[in-house]
């Protein structure tokens, strides 16, 4: 069903063509109607449910909730981050993430080790049983991520990517680059 014509923006809101002949992406767009990001909004809504409601059933069945989700991604893709890297990736607080983090080193899935240096620092670590289950929570989204990649195509994907680091805020990744954000694994410690 196609969108509703709506006014465009008053040209005070326009974006302004650059002169210069390497125009940056999207640049030849003098403007989106607002039911265009209305529609793209709905999309990311619809996206994110679909991609973590598989997850979130197993994260309830251990009453866990998304945070301990980010908290075992994080710490999978970057195994040994300190408890700072952690809180600024995540953007919470110590005592949010506190909350978070103890449930998931109390039942085994995370655990602290002091740094090689600075025997205070605690760095992060998936167990055993925390790698499986972050393994499984990945696994619940590979395949869908996998089907709409192959679906799209590589120009797509890769225009895709510009728009999600777009959406990103560049000071609010903790240092995470969504390119640089995995470092060689370390071998997982157990418990």
């Amino acid at each position: 069903m196609p969108n509703p014509p709506t006014q465009p923006y008053p040209a005070s809101k326009r974006e302004t063509l650059p002169s210069a002949p390497h125009a940056a992406p999207g640049a030849g767009l003098l403007f989106l109607r607002e039911d265009e990001l209305r529609a793209a909004q709905d999309m990311l809504f619809f996206a994110l449910r679909e991609l973590t409601g598989p997850a979130d059933a197993i994260l309830a069945e251990l009453k866990f909730g998304r945070a301990h989700h980010r908290c075992l991604h994080w710490i999978a893709r970057r195994p040994g981050l300190n408890v700072g890297e952690l809180l600024s990736i995540l953007g919470i607080t110590k005592q949010s993430l506190t909350r978070v983090l103890g449930p998931l080193i109390r039942k085994g899935y995370v655990i602290q080790l002091p740094g090689p240096k600075d025997r205070r620092q605690r760095l992060l670590h998936l167990t055993e049983k925390g790698v499986a289950l972050e393994r499984q929570l990945f696994e619940t989204q590979r395949e869908r991520l996998l089907v709409a990649y192959r679906a799209a195509g590589g120009p797509a994907v890769e225009g895709f990517k510009r728009v999600m680091r777009g959406l990103i805020n560049p000071g609010g990744r903790g240092g995470a680059e969504p390119a640089e954000a995995a470092r060689p694994p370390k071998p997982a410690a157990s418990t």
